[in-house]
């Protein structure tokens, strides 16, 4: 306990900015995992059918997602290692970069989602009575993708800024909306007791559909919102400046992200084989594993809520060329995310039933969740410190080596393992989430042995990046 008030005592000021950074984007991972919770649970209302319909295109909108967040993890870096050099202008250049990033995959990507929505859920491998509301809801959802690309890379802008408030008002506002429009479009209109009065409720009555458009909306939202609040930042704000396209600054963005871009899509497109893999036991399994992965959703909110911290913190370090404050960073920041989520995880262990059951009635559906769930807490910890690395390596632009770490980890690991389960050993759900916990294990490993191993190095790894200042000649 004394070695522990002493090590607060010599980086207090690490973690006064670490809270600082930290609690926002912990609120806004807990309100995004609550509007998921609450829209599975509208959404599990309607049976397993519809359940299922919606889970079956999650992962691919993890995938049409994945370039959004990579390149916000390029202007990000790049806009913390500015600001940590103390070059403002530089950060604000970096800022003017982003919108056609936002621009050109907005567009490129709505486009094509919705070209290929009729067909996707024959290409997952589903049931037909699926292949309408899961076409017509991933349809709807990419719809407005040019306001979901500016919610989400100008959010990594101003988090890159040390504002991690805006996107957070941002998620709320986003979430207010997705819930307001649920309550009214997925229920046809139905009486609502108050005491001792009948209310009827107004509905559309449109389920899966009803679903899909309160979530466009949300995202029409959080994207003018996001360009107002990057329009009016003082440090970040281009109002009066040329909104130029510079080359040489869009192109280190790019290095950067490029390999976030490809270890996401990497990842994502394995959670779609992964999710193909899991429909070939049936709706009743695909139903079981779409709600229990949301339900697990909230017990990593820690770990998520401070990698952005870690991303920020680390690109300042490397900025000033902290190497050591790098380091302490790191360690203090994974320590804090592991004892968190090894709290939330033996929470999940001791009462995964319950979790099951805020989204579904069926009791077949719940008893497989429980044992899922169950699996999936023990690995929690170690979740944590992944967490946690992805967001210190992404912060200094070191993105390569956890490209090729993720992707020996999903498709060797999980989708591999998977198929042995599926195809050779005629398992069930339980053993197929072993893999996926395999998958998250692996990947925590690898990344866990780079940070050690350029700690201990004098030339290797990411201690090559503290060689250089952030505008000397690494940028040349």
């Amino acid at each position: 306990m004394n070695r522990i008030r002493s090590y607060y005592r010599e980086n207090r000021g690490i973690f006064q900015t670490i809270f600082y950074l930290s609690w926002p984007a912990v609120v806004e991972q807990a309100l995004q995992t609550l509007v998921q919770y609450i829209d599975t649970a509208m959404v599990g209302r309607l049976g397993a059918q519809a359940s299922a319909a919606v889970g079956l295109t999650s992962t691919m909108t993890w995938l049409v997602n994945a370039p959004l967040f990579a390149m916000g993890i390029g202007v990000l870096s790049s806009i913390a290692e500015s600001i940590g050099a103390g070059d403002g202008e530089k950060a604000r250049k970096y800022g003017i970069q982003s919108l056609y990033f936002a621009l050109v995959l907005g567009i490129i990507l709505g486009a094509l989602m919705v070209g290929i929505s009729p067909f996707l859920p024959r290409w997952l491998g589903a049931e037909p009575e699926l292949y309408r509301d899961a076409s017509l809801y991933f349809a709807i959802c990419c719809s407005p993708m040019i306001f979901r690309a500016f919610s989400v890379i100008l959010g990594s802008v101003m988090r890159g800024a040390g504002d991690t408030r805006s996107p957070m008002t941002a998620n709320i506002l986003m979430n207010l909306t997705n819930i307001v429009f649920n309550f009214f479009l997925i229920y046809s209109t139905r009486p609502l007791r108050l005491g001792g009065m009948t209310v009827m409720i107004p509905g559309a009555g449109l389920g899966v559909v009803g679903a899909a458009v309160g979530t466009a909306v949300a995202y029409c939202v959080g994207g003018v919102f996001m360009i107002v609040v990057y329009w009016k930042n003082r440090i970040l704000s281009p109002k009066g400046y040329p909104l130029r396209f510079d080359r040489t600054l869009a192109a280190k963005c790019l290095r950067i992200g490029t390999p976030v871009a490809m270890e996401r899509i990497s990842a994502c497109l394995g959670q779609v084989v992964f999710t193909s893999l899991v429909t070939r036991l049936g709706t009743l399994a695909l139903a079981t594993h779409s709600i229990a992965i949301t339900a697990e959703q909230a017990f990593y909110i820690p770990g998520y809520g401070m990698q952005a911290a870690a991303s920020t913190m680390a690109g300042n370090a490397l900025g000033k060329r902290d190497e050591r404050e790098f380091r302490q960073v790191t360690k203090t920041i994974a320590a804090i995310a592991v004892v968190l989520m090894t709290m939330t995880g033996a929470l999940l262990f001791s009462f995964p039933g319950m979790m099951m059951s805020l989204f579904t009635e069926d009791a077949q559906v719940i008893a497989g969740g429980i044992t899922v769930l169950r699996i999936v807490a023990v690995s929690e910890p170690m979740f944590a410190a992944l967490i946690i690395f992805e967001g210190v390596f992404n912060g200094i632009g070191d993105t390569r080596a956890p490209f090729v770490f993720s992707i020996i980890s999903m498709w060797g690991v999980r989708i591999v393992g998977t198929c042995l389960c599926v195809f050779f050993l005629h398992a069930g759900l339980e053993l197929v989430w072993v893999c996926m916990v395999g998958d998250n294990v692996t990947r925590c490993l690898l990344l866990g042995h780079r940070f050690v191993k350029g700690a201990r190095s004098r030339n290797g790894c990411w201690k090559k990046k503290f060689a250089v200042s952030a505008c000397g000649p690494a940028e040349k």
